[in-house]
């Protein structure tokens, strides 16, 4: 498995308002971590079932993180980079993870690039120790706006790109269900040593 991180802070980059709702107000945050059975409200865990163990994994109360937003699909629009696949299709998915929170107190950590920069560093050698899969998980750390009693808080956030490759479209998502129960694993692993 291809695993990496970057760490996205510019102007222009991604950031999370957390907790989130879209524009139109169609669409918010949905707190699985406290009530698992929210579970149900989330339209990509309903269609893609591979999705939806991962996000119970990772808000389960043995995970440090829990999700804030996600999504999945599918294409054949692959970059001169993961030609390295041999593939022609490619299933991927995005997950926003932050830092959970501790008897109803801010998670420690959620305001310190450093302690992002180490969740990223050890996930990704975790995953690099992994079988070899035609697939690949990038992690990016990115800025977070925490509201709070007292206005706004800064803060970050980790998006979890994961993708699986294959010469068609159902053994890439095999791929990417595959990848997905790897990172879950990791980041249960690594929640067990904070």
């Amino acid at each position: 498995m291809d695993a990496d991180f970057s760490i996205e802070l510019g102007r222009d980059d991604a950031v999370l308002d957390f907790p989130w709702t879209d524009p139109e107000g169609k669409l918010a945050y949905v707190d699985i971590k406290r009530h698992p059975e929210s579970l149900s409200q989330i339209e990509e865990a309903d269609r893609f079932p591979e999705l939806r163990e991962h996000l119970r994994s990772l808000n389960s109360s043995r995970s440090a993180v829990e999700t804030a937003k996600c999504d999945a699909w599918d294409t054949t629009e692959l970059t001169a980079e993961e030609e390295i696949y041999g593939a022609s299709h490619k299933f991927a998915s995005y997950v926003d993870v932050i830092f959970s929170a501790v008897d109803g107190r801010a998670a420690p950590g959620r305001r310190s690039l450093s302690a992002h920069e180490e969740f990223a560093t050890s996930l990704v050698k975790l995953l690099r120790r992994a079988p070899e899969t035609p697939s690949a998980v990038e992690i990016f750390v990115r800025r977070c706006y925490f509201a709070s009693p007292d206005g706004v808080e800064d803060g970050f956030y980790c998006t979890l790109y994961v993708s699986g490759y294959g010469p068609d479209d159902a053994s890439a998502r095999q791929n990417w269900g595959v990848a997905l129960k790897l990172l879950a694993n990791a980041i249960l692993q690594i929640s067990a040593g904070r």
